[in-house]
């Protein structure tokens, strides 16, 4: 079925398009501009009203805009904080290259130097790129504790309560300043032991 002609043609529609965009009224002020002008305007207003008030409700509207301001500025540092704990949330930094053995290695170092937060992480990662070695994983950089863990669960099924349960302490001592116990740290190095012994 044909469309019926357009009329005006679409170069001409265009073209009177274009020269009803470009009248002034359409250009008076640019945003900013407005913005600034609005924002006079509340300035003023508040301070007339301000002026004509007694100084108890004009200090009691200080210290409640005050308020205001910094419960604002704190959830803004608490969004900022938020995005960046989401971007920093890899298991394996990006631009960490490290083998299986070394964080493996380290984790060992970690614990036997009591020091278990950092052998639970290290001990995680190196479950992480070792499944990857072995080509039970795909390589994701970024990929976060439980990707990693839904990942590893699928491919040994048998193990997926533990691998989450890993996954889960692993965010808790990295992110949450969680500290780690000796057994913790052991279990997340005979994990990947056992995932490491299987074919």
């Amino acid at each position: 079925m044909s469309q019926p002609p357009l009329d005006p043609s679409p170069d001409e529609a265009r073209r009177l398009l274009e020269q009803e965009l470009v009248r002034p009224e359409y250009h008076r002020h640019d945003v900013v501009q407005q913005l600034l002008d609005w924002l006079d305007r509340f300035v003023n207003g508040t301070v007339d009203a301000a002026s004509g008030a007694p100084p108890l409700s004009t200090f009691a509207a200080m210290v409640a805009f005050l308020l205001l301001a910094l419960g604002l500025g704190w959830l803004l540092s608490r969004a900022r904080r938020t995005a960046r704990a989401g971007r920093d949330r890899a298991v394996v930094g990006e631009h960490e290259v490290l083998t299986a053995a070394e964080l493996r290695r380290r984790a060992e170092q970690a614990l036997a130097e009591g020091r278990n937060a950092d052998a639970v992480v290290d001990g995680f990662r190196a479950l992480a790129v070792r499944q990857v070695e072995r080509g039970r994983l795909d390589d994701l950089p970024g990929a976060t504790a439980h990707e990693v863990a839904r990942a590893v669960g699928a491919a040994h099924p048998d193990a997926r309560g533990r691998v989450d349960r890993t996954a889960t302490l692993f965010d808790e001592v990295r992110y949450g300043d969680r500290p780690a116990t000796p057994q913790q740290a052991a279990e997340v190095l005979g994990l990947d032991d056992a995932l490491a012994g299987r074919t």
